[in-house]
């Protein structure tokens, strides 16, 4: 490890060049340290509570020194000092300070050339270069160091209102998982734009889409969103799967905002994203062997891919191209574009019979991996079912079928494994998943003691992961989506779906933001469910609650009303507004 030694007048200097990107607003946050304890002669430990990306304010005003200062970064300790040598690309920097009579000082980690100049994605120069870290060590502080003499000096997004979104709920794990992953979604604004992580800072498409469904779930300005959208119009990456994903950012775009405004300057490059260029005869997209090799990604990294056989006629690759010709159809009916939207949508119905008639094995009721192999994978279940494409008598059978083979993908697969689940009456199975002992959910990265979700479920799984990766908190969009229960079901929220999702669970709360305010609820199952909403003005809801064994009607405000059963939810005939108590009796 190299060691390097700066004077204070260093640290009043650009270390990196301007951005030259319109990112969105991120602004400088000073926090206190959770925790200061000597260590050593002249060492202390500080601990900050939680890791951020930042660097170090430090007061040395009549410090009676005149050597160097060491000062450590680490996102790891080990045996209560800051690891040195932490595995893959978990942080650790060390640097060196001569006060020289300054008042206070800037202390910056050293430049990684990774992830500090292009293409990686640059933070403001007169930030100082930033690093994630939660501990510091500074050694060679003659005296005792105080709190009040060093600030961590944190970047984020500065739309971000911490107790904007909240969940509490009867699992006292659940909600440390929330949390965990609320909070690593602030936690990776630092850059302006949604990134992969600390390794490369790049922004990337899959990352991006998944990011941008848990930022929605906590902050309702689209900025962050957007600035990262145009970086990536301008920034493609090479995945098949990542390019049909910008669709998906406009589309959740546009069901989070309603601005048709945007949509429309974004929508002829979202026509580049199809996959057009790949298409056969029969509609489905076909790889080339170079594609296979180094384009088709199903997941990542490659040993979570369920032994996935990679063949010409990839059944994910086409399922992500199905559900971007839906969204699009949708996208150009929202612009008046009706010829497009037809021919979207025929295009659509094409591909999908061909999608169901070469890759579906009705005998095993499961899609398999490809045309020319019987081999059927996770993945190439858990996206067609995510995106709706399982015909409606199937899919509760391959649900089933996906709860059963366990977590056998990755963080980043998870987001749809676990959407899929919620949506086709596997709530409980999903909890399970969230919560499950061993190396491979969110609970394993909460014991550990993880503070910003990792990129991989466990080191053994990705040795050179880092442990700021955004795409692996997707429970702080599924759990407000599916457990609490509300999202938009006209753009802009004009009308939201109510439908919790409880499992075996007895009782959640909690309050998410949207364009038109917040929106707050809590649910109770015990022997009927009950459910307490308040709506912001200007929005109403479609009701459907989860049907208890035993009960016969739903009852609002005391009185019954109007409602159906429909397999297994009670929905309500008429939407509601404002502030309501629902209840099944």
């Amino acid at each position: 490890m190299r060691k390097w030694f700066l004077s204070a007048v260093v640290f009043g200097v650009m270390l990196r060049p301007a951005t030259g990107q319109d990112a969105a607003s991120i602004h400088l946050v000073e926090q206190a340290p959770a925790a200061i304890s000597k260590i050593a002669p002249g060492v202390f430990l500080v601990d900050f509570g939680r890791v951020a990306f930042g660097n170090l304010s430090l007061t040395t005003r009549n410090l009676t020194t005149s050597g160097a200062i060491t000062v450590r970064f680490g996102e790891a300790l080990k045996n209560g000092r800051v690891d040195t040598r932490p595995p893959g690309s978990v942080r650790y920097a060390e640097v060196k300070v001569v006060p020289a009579g300054a008042a206070t000082m800037i202390v910056s980690p050293p430049a990684d050339a990774r992830n500090t100049r292009a293409p990686a994605v640059l933070t403001p120069a007169s930030f100082g270069v930033l690093t994630p870290f939660r501990w510091v060590e500074v050694e060679g502080w003659p005296t005792a160091l105080h709190a009040d003499q060093i600030r961590r000096r944190a970047a984020f997004d500065s739309t971000w209102v911490d107790d904007a979104a909240t969940f509490h709920s009867s699992d006292p794990m659940l909600d440390k998982i929330w949390d965990l992953c609320h909070y690593s979604i602030k936690a990776t604004t630092f850059a302006g734009v949604f990134v992969d992580g600390d390794r490369e800072r790049l922004a990337y498409e899959a990352d991006a889409y998944l990011t941008q469904l848990s930022y929605y779930a906590g902050d309702a300005d689209p900025r962050i969103v957007r600035a990262t959208f145009d970086h990536l119009m301008k920034f493609s990456t090479w995945p098949s799967e990542w390019a049909p994903q910008m669709v998906f950012m406009a589309y959740a775009d546009w069901m989070q905002t309603g601005d048709t405004a945007w949509l429309a300057a974004h929508y002829e490059g979202l026509k580049t994203k199809l996959l057009d260029e790949r298409i056969g005869p029969d509609g489905l997209v076909m790889s080339t062997p170079k594609l296979i090799r180094h384009g088709d990604i199903v997941d990542w990294p490659g040993p979570e891919r369920d032994g996935y056989v990679f063949t010409r006629i990839n059944t994910v690759v086409n399922a992500f191209r199905l559900r971007a010709l839906e969204e699009m159809s949708e996208l150009a009916v929202a612009l008046g574009k009706k010829k497009e939207a037809a021919k979207f949508s025929e295009q659509e119905r094409t591909a999908q019979a061909a999608f169901q008639e070469k890759l579906f094995d009705p005998a095993r009721g499961l899609y398999r991996d490809g045309v020319g192999t019987d081999h059927a994978s996770l993945h190439a279940n858990l996206f067609p079912l995510a995106f709706g494409l399982v015909p409606a008598d199937e899919r509760s059978r391959v649900a089933r079928w996906l709860a059963g083979r366990g977590m056998a993908g990755s963080v980043y697969a998870a987001q749809y494994l676990l959407e899929g689940l919620f949506e086709n009456g596997e709530d409980a199975s999903a909890l399970a998943l969230m919560t499950a002992p061993g190396d491979r959910s969110w609970r394993h990265m909460v014991e550990s003691g993880a503070t910003i979700t990792w990129e991989a479920w466990d080191q053994k799984y990705k040795p050179n992961q880092d442990w700021n990766h955004a795409w692996g908190a997707a429970p702080a969009n599924l759990l407000p989506r599916f457990v609490l229960g509300a999202q938009p079901l006209t753009p802009g929220w004009g009308r939201a779906l109510i439908q919790p999702h409880p499992g075996t669970m007895t009782n959640v709360e909690g309050r998410m933001p949207t364009p038109r305010g917040e929106l707050s609820m809590s649910w109770r199952q015990e022997k009927h469910f009950t459910l307490t909403l308040t709506l912001p003005a200007g929005m109403t809801a479609k009701i459907e609650l989860p049907a208890q064994e035993g009960s016969s009607e739903v009852w609002v405000g005391g009185a019954p009303v109007k409602a159906h059963r429909e397999g297994q939810w009670w929905t309500l005939e008429k939407d509601l507004s404002g502030t309501v108590t629902i209840e099944e009796r």
